[in-house]
């Protein structure tokens, strides 16, 4: 090539525009996609765990994690969450546990527990509060709790002789449908219940009969039914609030995903009927420390290397610390309106 071919303009040989092979489209003949059945990937696994030296920490958690979701697959639940909990208490950064709780709640969604995969949700909105997606899925938890929350007090009713159907409560719970990420079981998380007993409790000793254990039953239950609709009804409000400070930051399909979840979100708030006043309070409360500058903190935040015991503190210690720090206010706001809040949510019979 002429040393003027470097210039502008300069000229270039013909071999440069001649056409390349065609290339092929697909592995090659010989290629064949691995997949390894969970028993087997167990035991590779446990074969290169007795291999590791000690000193090769963050290979060991790499591999434990990987039994761990074998077991799942295997069925081994017990097992699973048992390695999940020993990462866990391992856990030396904000990295690593972020890591183990994502672990935990695909082994407490496997398993359907209730109480064990909100509480999983809850610990990681607690490490990363303004993450949206968290807090979609918590509401989707607690939306799905509706149905089963009813499960106890029907069956205290039917103890005492009495039949009861709960088909009104349950079907004034906006369902998510086949899309929903979680599945609950027959149970009644205790946390859930908040001074039900204890409100109800002086009007049980003077109330007999069939007639007032009935209604007794009934306000119980609707009570618990409300909270959770309420608590269902605030992380849908704070996700669409998060969501629609990061969107003029997105493009392409993460952007088409953004506005596709505040549609579903706007089409699951109808069904709740509350009152526009009543959701506005609710987006005050549970947006009061969104602003941009936290929002760009959470996402370009650096790795916290605190130590095993310090790690702790980044997380809530119970269901009941979360949601006394994120509906507390809420709740509170309700129960000095309780009349009002019992004639804006409409049960139908």
């Amino acid at each position: 090539m002429e040393p003027d071919c470097w210039l502008l303009g300069g000229e270039f040989e013909d071999s440069v525009f001649e056409e390349r092979p065609e290339r092929r489209t697909g592995p090659p003949v010989s290629y064949r996609a691995k997949r390894c059945e969970p028993q087997k990937a167990l035991q590779e696994y446990s074969s290169i765990s007795e291999k590791l030296p000690p000193t090769n920490f963050a290979m060991k958690r790499d591999v434990e994690e990987g039994q761990a979701r074998c077991l799942v697959r295997l069925g081994r639940h017990a097992e699973a969450l048992a390695m999940a909990a020993n990462l866990e208490n391992k856990a030396t950064n904000t990295d690593h546990l972020t890591t183990v709780l994502c672990l935990q709640l695909a082994i407490c969604s496997s398993l359907q527990n209730v109480e064990k995969t909100i509480l999983c949700l809850q610990k990681l909105i607690s490490l990363h509060p303004f993450n949206p997606w968290n807090w979609g899925q918590l509401a989707e938890a607690y939306l799905n709790l509706g149905p089963a929350l009813s499960a106890p007090f029907a069956s205290s009713y039917k103890q005492n002789s009495f039949t009861s159907s709960d088909k009104s409560i349950r079907s004034s719970f906006p369902h998510s449908g086949r899309g929903c990420l979680l599945c609950f079981p027959e149970t009644l998380p205790e946390s859930s219940v908040f001074s039900v007993e204890a409100s109800s409790g002086n009007n049980q000793k003077n109330e007999k009969g069939p007639d007032n254990i009935q209604k007794s039953v009934a306000e119980k239950r609707e009570a618990v039914l409300l909270e959770t609709q309420m608590k269902a009804c605030a992380s849908f409000i704070r996700t669409r609030l998060l969501l629609q400070l990061t969107q003029s930051q997105q493009t392409s399909f993460a952007l088409e995903r953004n506005l596709r979840t505040q549609q579903e979100i706007e089409d699951k708030m109808k069904a709740f009927s509350f009152k526009e006043d009543t959701l506005l309070f609710i987006a005050e409360a549970m947006g009061e420390d969104i602003v941009p500058e936290k929002i760009k903190d959470e996402v370009h935040t650096e790795v916290k290397c605190v130590g095993c015991a310090p790690l702790t503190s980044w997380v809530m210690a119970s269901s009941k610390e979360f949601e006394d720090r994120w509906f507390g206010k809420i709740k509170d706001h309700f129960c000095s309106f309780e009349d009002q809040l019992h004639t804006e949510i409409h049960i139908s019979a």
